[in-house]
């Protein structure tokens, strides 16, 4: 009994190692088995891709023996000799004119076999060339007409502002020779009639007028030389008040004499003469009484006792403010 119950446990520890032997093998395969079917999708995969690519080439090349047929029929229409010919003239084998650097007087030299990298280089400075051209613009024809019958509307504008702008300054010529004979004359007799008016209003005294820019008649000033009598100043400006008073009016006056008006508007210009220079003043008034009108605002009585009509302003006494008016019959018209 214990003889078989010893093989018993023999033939289960043997069958034990037989079946984990089985075990072990099944795992091996089963490794086997997936690193198979990997390989089979890698060998697959690569299989599409090369079947891609074939497929790809074929369009390619098909696409180009398409492009090849159409650039062959386009130079048969447009060039006409076929592509063999264009071959037999243009090809690797015919020789080709030199581009290199020549002397100016040298004989140009014979053409060369063809050395493609040399073309190559050639064809690459021609492309930069044609880059830096740009693209064909297909209108450049219209948009030159265009910019043509522009050029040409401008250019007549053009034209026509110059003859305006020589016209305008033609203008301004005539005007600046106008306005200088003009003021020549005016100033000429304005200065003639200041010396009499100055010796008048100021006895034994010189004044005069002086021009500051004499070459320049449209753009000089004038200045005003004043010396009465026993002083050696002429500025103005060293003058007493009743003496610039008098000074400043002489010069209208001056104008007056040397350019008439219908009338004259003088507002208190003797207010700082004294009784003499007052006089003198009013005998000037009464000349140019003679042929104009004289409208003079004073507060000096003798100015208003020579006048034809006194017109007066003066507050009532409700505050309101009333003009009067009084007619005066001189004693040379009675």
């Amino acid at each position: 009994m214990t003889i078989v119950l010893q093989r018993l446990e023999r033939s289960v520890m043997l069958a034990a190692d037989a079946r984990a032997a089985v075990e072990e093998s099944r795992r091996e395969r089963e490794q086997q088995l997936l690193a198979a079917r990997s390989t089979l999708r890698d060998l697959g995969r690569e299989h599409d891709e090369l079947v891609n690519s074939v497929h790809r080439d074929e369009m390619a090349r098909t696409q180009q023996k398409m492009r090849i047929d159409q650039l062959e029929e386009r130079a048969l229409e447009e060039l006409g000799p076929e592509a063999d010919g264009l071959i037999n003239d243009y090809g690797p084998t015919t020789l080709v004119p030199f581009f290199g650097e020549v002397a100016e007087d040298a004989i140009a030299p014979e053409p060369v076999p063809f050395v493609r990298e040399e073309q190559e280089k050639r064809l690459k400075t021609a492309e930069r060339a044609l880059a830096m051209l740009g693209r064909v613009n297909p209108l450049a024809l219209e948009e030159f007409s265009a910019m043509e019958e522009r050029h040409k509307f401008l250019s007549e504008q053009l034209e026509d502002l110059r003859r305006t702008r020589k016209d305008l300054l033609d203008i301004v010529r005539e005007v600046d020779d106008r306005v200088q004979q003009v003021f020549t004359e005016a100033y000429a007799d304005v200065e003639k009639a200041f010396d009499s008016t100055f010796a008048r209003l100021f006895p034994g005294g010189e004044g005069r007028l002086v021009l500051t820019d004499p070459d320049d008649m449209l753009n000089t000033g004038i200045e005003v030389e004043a010396r009465p009598a026993g002083k050696k100043v002429k500025r103005l400006s060293l003058l007493s008040g009743g003496e610039r008073s008098l000074v400043a009016v002489a010069f209208p006056v001056a104008l007056f004499k040397a350019r008439p008006s219908p009338f004259y508007i003088l507002d208190e210009v003797e207010a700082a003469l004294d009784d003499t220079n007052l006089g003198r003043l009013l005998e000037i008034y009464e000349e140019l009484r003679e042929n104009s009108q004289l409208l003079v605002i004073t507060h000096q009585k003798r100015t208003m006792e020579v006048g034809d009509a006194l017109y007066g302003v003066t507050m009532r006494g409700d505050g309101v403010t009333t003009v009067i008016s009084q007619r005066l019959e001189r004693a040379e018209s009675a």
